[in-house]
């Protein structure tokens, strides 16, 4: 009996083993196949993310003119105000994490945060481009002008964290989840950009200030304090009534409970445990500089093309080039793999960076030359073609390495990988704005404002900025990407692991 009880037991097993193999390889290709977000959904995280970007792109590229042109505040000192106050304001990065990791809230983790957020960012939005009457008192107008920008970073903050999360767990199929990403970040990009047109559009309607149009060989005249401020309140309310979309349309699938409290020691401890995060982060801060022309993009139009409001035209061209390169992005990694797909646009990046500096040395001497017009232009969009690598391979990296530390430690830890995430985007747009900025000012362009005389000295030193130190630093950045490896194979078994793991995947 008992030599039989053991055949038995034996071939239960066997059987048990056959059907875990055959259940097994069944759902995870149903979890591989199988789509779960619907296009509406698709279309509002997007969405979402577009307006958010709106608010977050009107302050990086016009806050500093504000401040230099309308408050009369010294655009270094502006630089390092804003500097100091992302750093701060990284105080809330892992308090935000932590929150969202511990949220028990009836409408999901990340969409609670997120609705949290909107009103003190609608508020602040306007606020930091009221014309104070104080500010002929110097030191009175740098402490508004950093209060202000520190309580806005923070209410960012609350909404970026969890509107980053958030793409971990709208869907359990990787493919899916990259393609959502994919599309969602074109949006995001176009949003992060949507001041160009909202701004001319103001200018237009309000009496006085910039002309908007203006013939060739003249300066547009400045914008004034009403037209700012209009701009401001008309990109924080549509902004925000399209971010949220996020927490009234999607839906969170992918559902991790957590009610441990994450310290910073911890988030520190995570990412040092998470090779493939740290890499990412690394990577990110060595390519700073990758969209520090979008800090300075309002001065490098009014020197390059006669008017701040002409800033559309650089920013359409390139804009182009970044979404055909958010669509190509899905392609290449699917041809290659996420680490080839980044190396290969950084260092592509690098050269069409070089290349438009140069075309624009030349056209600078020679404006009327037809050839060398269409080159300018054309190099601008060839620069745009390498943004799928910064502002999409990151995002997708990311919610990869909280799938590998969710393998290794059985920890997922959403919240704090993507507010590890957010802050070094925050800090890295920080820094290449200073950086920017500070060409701006050592190149003579507020002493020539006024005249509206540019020097080709000044011009060289903006564009410089604005093309081949952005390429230099997208060149350095693809040094950590050598040693990523959550692609092909290793993927596949983490991604097949962890849905062999996981009962709690809802509709």
């Amino acid at each position: 009996m008992k030599r039989n009880g053991k055949r038995l037991s034996t071939a239960t097993a066997f059987a048990f083993l056959y059907f875990y193999r055959f259940f097994m390889e069944d759902l995870m290709e149903d979890i591989t196949k199988k789509k779960y977000l619907s296009f509406k959904e698709i279309a509002a995280y997007s969405l979402g993310l577009f307006g958010f970007q709106a608010i977050v792109g009107l302050l990086n590229s016009y806050q500093a003119e504000f401040d230099g042109s309308i408050l009369g505040a010294d655009v270094t000192v502006v630089a390092i105000l804003i500097l100091v106050a992302k750093i701060l304001s990284a105080v809330a990065d892992p308090v935000v994490g932590s929150l969202v990791d511990r949220s028990h809230s009836k409408m999901g983790k990340f969409k609670s945060m997120i609705v949290y957020s909107i009103v003190p960012l609608l508020v602040f939005t306007a606020i930091i481009f009221v014309d104070v009457p104080f500010k002929d008192n110097k030191m009175l107008t740098y402490v508004w002008i950093f209060v202000t920008y520190l309580i806005w970073s923070i209410a960012m903050t609350m909404g970026d964290v969890p509107s980053q999360g958030i793409a971990a767990s709208l869907t359990p199929n990787p493919t899916e989840r990259t393609n959502v990403v994919s599309i969602s970040n074109t949006f995001k990009q176009i949003g992060f950009s949507a001041c160009v047109v909202i701004v001319p559009i103001v200018c237009l309607i309000v009496p006085e200030g910039s002309k908007v149009f203006v013939k060739k060989g003249e300066t547009d005249s400045p914008m004034i304090s009403t037209e700012y401020f209009w701009v401001a309140v008309l990109t924080a309310i549509l902004g925000c009534v399209l971010f949220a979309l996020i927490p009234l349309i999607n839906k969170e699938r992918v559902i991790t409970e957590s009610s441990e409290k994450i310290t910073a020691k911890d988030m520190v401890s995570a990412l040092k445990d998470n090779k493939p995060l740290m890499l990412v982060i690394v990577s990110y801060f060595l390519g700073f500089g990758r969209q520090m022309a979008m800090g300075i993009q309002v001065q490098a139009a009014n020197v390059l093309l006669g008017s701040q409001n002409l800033v559309a035209v650089l920013g359409i061209v390139t804009a182009i080039g970044s979404m055909i390169s958010m669509a190509l992005c899905p392609l290449l990694i699917k041809k290659l793999d996420e680490k080839k797909a980044y190396i290969l646009l950084s260092v592509y990046g690098f050269a069409a960076s070089i290349f438009s500096f140069i075309i624009g040395f030349f056209w600078f001497k020679n404006p009327d030359s037809i050839v060398l017009t269409v080159l300018f232009y054309a190099s601008l969009f060839l620069i745009g073609l390498q943004f799928g690598a910064v502002t999409l391979m990151p995002m997708i990296m990311t919610a990869d390495a909280v799938d590998y530390y969710e393998y290794k430690t059985g920890k997922r830890m959403e919240g704090a990988a993507y507010s590890i995430l957010t802050l070094t985007i925050k800090v890295c747009l920080a820094l290449g704005t200073a950086l920017g900025l500070i060409f701006v000012q050592q190149s003579g362009y507020y002493e020539s404002l006024a005249s509206g005389e540019f020097s080709l000295h000044t011009k060289n030193i903006i564009f410089f900025a604005y093309t081949a130190m952005p390429g230099i630093l997208a060149l350095l950045s693809i040094i950590p990407m050598f040693k990523y490896d959550i692609v092909g194979a290793n993927k596949e078994a983490i991604t097949k692991a962890l849905a062999a793991k996981k009962g709690e995947i809802t509709e």
